[in-house]
């Protein structure tokens, strides 16, 4: 029979001992099955099989070949197969490409995942010759790197925030919810998200009017003198000139908040072919990209600073900035590569 009641308790976590070898060596020899062994040592039976195959030889006994299970040959096998596993520990050996990484990240922000896999789709270094993002991030919390937790954006002030629900006070125009299906999984190129960023909450402050293409991550940063509705569609206006007749080719759609600055938004259908989508009160979510980037700009601009500080010119620092990231999300590309890709279809 294979099952047994005698069974020790079952040591979990433990690698096999020269003492259950011999074990697993006379059972075997009785002709017990793997499971059957197993119950008899506390054992799981995958344990036995895996041991069986390990230390298991092909012999030549008169002149016929059998296979029999000899425990220090599974010793053996199972000495070699440690020596071999577990992460191997690459930091000295990779120090060019650590150095790349850190230089790279101190001098352009760029986050340590854009960086490895940007370095790896470009063929900077050879694979071997790299780390992997989760490796470099483990650099950095053991103190490896010239980057510390404190230097990474992200790391310490994600929090997690109640959900409010509040009722719809106004309604701008046509709601998110008839948005085409095509948009909201991002299949069709030319579909933005806009938004404002302030400084100091003064009247006499100018905001930062922000717009993301939802396929490409494409941005668009402009500086307009305040927060109001008229400022908001002067800065279109321009736009749209500057592009000239495919305006309405790159601009399809517009999503934004019911915030008072796009309380004319809408009146931009009447022009040209764009459409303009509000989203639900008091859910950014819903326009998570543009939201993700003014958290970008963000870095370079911290809340409650005047924006009445920063030139034109240091804005569109900030611009290109965004667009020359490699994204992970476009195969690490960056904005800009993609926005191009994108554009070359449309001609």
């Amino acid at each position: 029979m294979d099952y047994y009641n005698d069974t020790p308790s079952s040591r979990k976590n433990k690698h096999l001992n020269d003492y259950e070898r011999g074990k697993i060596e006379l059972l075997h020899a009785q002709g017990l099955s793997p499971y059957a062994i197993g119950k008899r040592i506390g054992r799981a039976s995958n344990t036995i099989r895996n041991e069986l195959t390990r230390g298991t030889v092909t012999q030549v006994k008169a002149d016929r070949t059998c296979e029999i299970y000899y425990p220090d040959a599974g010793r053996r096998v199972y000495e070699s197969n440690r020596k071999k596993s577990g992460c191997k520990f690459k930091y000295l050996q990779c120090q060019d490409f650590i150095s790349y990484a850190t230089d790279l990240f101190l001098a352009k922000n760029h986050s340590l995942d854009s960086i490895c896999g940007a370095a790896k789709k470009n063929n900077v270094f050879p694979l071997d010759a790299m780390v992997s993002t989760k490796t470099l991030y483990n650099y950095v919390d053991a103190g490896l790197l010239q980057v510390r937790n404190i230097d990474l954006p992200l790391k310490t002030r994600r929090t997690t925030k109640p959900k409010r629900i509040r009722q719809n006070k106004k309604v701008l125009g046509t709601s998110i919810t008839e948005r085409p299906q095509a948009v909201n999984e991002r299949k069709e190129f030319g579909h933005w998200e806009i938004d404002t960023v302030i400084g100091k909450k003064k009247k006499s402050e100018s905001v930062l009017l922000t717009i993301t293409e939802r396929l490409t991550r494409k941005e668009v940063i402009r500086k307009i003198p305040n927060k109001s509705a008229a400022s908001v569609q002067e800065c279109l206006s321009k736009i749209a000139s500057e592009i000239g007749t495919g305006f309405s080719k790159v601009f399809k759609s517009f999503t934004a908040d019911n915030g008072s600055e796009f309380a004319d938004l809408s009146l931009i259908e009447q022009t040209s072919d764009v459409k303009v989508y509000f989203a639900h009160p008091y859910s950014s979510g819903e326009r998570g990209t543009n939201e993700r980037h003014n958290g970008l700009i963000r870095r370079f601009i911290p809340k409650g600073k005047s924006l009445n500080e920063y030139s034109p010119a240091a804005v569109a620092k900030v611009q290109i900035w965004c667009n020359t990231l490699p994204r992970k999300i476009l195969g690490y590309l960056t904005p800009d590569e993609a926005f191009l890709e994108q554009c070359k279809v449309l001609l």
